[in-house]
Order: C-alpha cells, then sequence, then structure tokens
C-alpha cells in the first residue's frame, strides 16, 4: 500500500518535467536553435496549447493527465512529420520532441491507472 503513493509522485513528476522540457523545447527550437525563418518564426506559439496543462498537472488533476494523454498525440505527430521531413539539427529536435512526447505519454497513462486502482483498492477489500 505504501508503494502507490511513490507511484504517483514519480509518474507526477515525470509527467510535469517532460510537459515543461516539450514547452521549452519548444520555445527554443522555433524561437534560437533552428527556426523556420531567420530571427524565429510564429511556430513558437505551438506550445502554447502546452501550458494549459501545466497548471492541472501541479494541481494533480485526474482530469488533466487524462486529456493531456491524448493531447499530447498531436505533437507526436508534429515530430513524426519533421523527424521525416526536416534535415540538419531539425530533425534531432524533432526526435526529442518525439521521445518527450512517448515519456509524457507513458507517465499520464501510468499516473492515472495507479491513482484509478489505488481508489478502488479500499472498496474491494
Amino acid at each position: 500500500m505504501k508503494e502507490a503513493p511513490l507511484s504517483v509522485a514519480a509518474t507526477r513528476h515525470l509527467a510535469v518535467g517532460c510537459l515543461v522540457a516539450l514547452i521549452a523545447l519548444g520555445l527554443a527550437w522555433e524561437l534560437w536553435l533552428a527556426p523556420l525563418r531567420p530571427g524565429g518564426s510564429l511556430l513558437a506559439l505551438k506550445v502554447l496549447p502546452l501550458c494549459i496543462p501545466l497548471a492541472g498537472l501541479l494541481k494533480n488533476r485526474m482530469y488533466t493527465y487524462r486529456w493531456l494523454s491524448l493531447l499530447v498525440w498531436l505533437y507526436f505527430i508534429e515530430g513524426t512529420v519533421r523527424a521525416a521531413s526536416d534535415t540538419g539539427p531539425s530533425r534531432w529536435y524533432a526526435l526529442a520532441e518525439l521521445v518527450l512526447c512517448l515519456l509524457l505519454f507513458v507517465a499520464c497513462a501510468l499516473h492515472v491507472r495507479i491513482r484509478l486502482k489505488a481508489a478502488a483498492a479500499p472498496a474491494a477489500g
């Protein structure tokens, strides 16, 4: 029974860390590291939807973990397309985005699963 809080905390920290890293990567990628246009591009605005669930994750709201696990696939698709079509450093940033998206999805899915299982355990016993 003592493993559940540790697992919940670990998945929460992983989810928050991946989300913050995804926001930072998106901004750095489109503004400084490999922008589409010199001086940065408006594509950096793509990180704005990722800022919305950050508050919910920090407040540990189950609903946020659920819908973020669906939202992250849009960024996974973008990373896949750009990894296949971009060249140079941009390809590596796209691959980093893919890894962060997968980790974020796994963290959200595990977090929800562990919390639901912990909530159902006292009722079953």
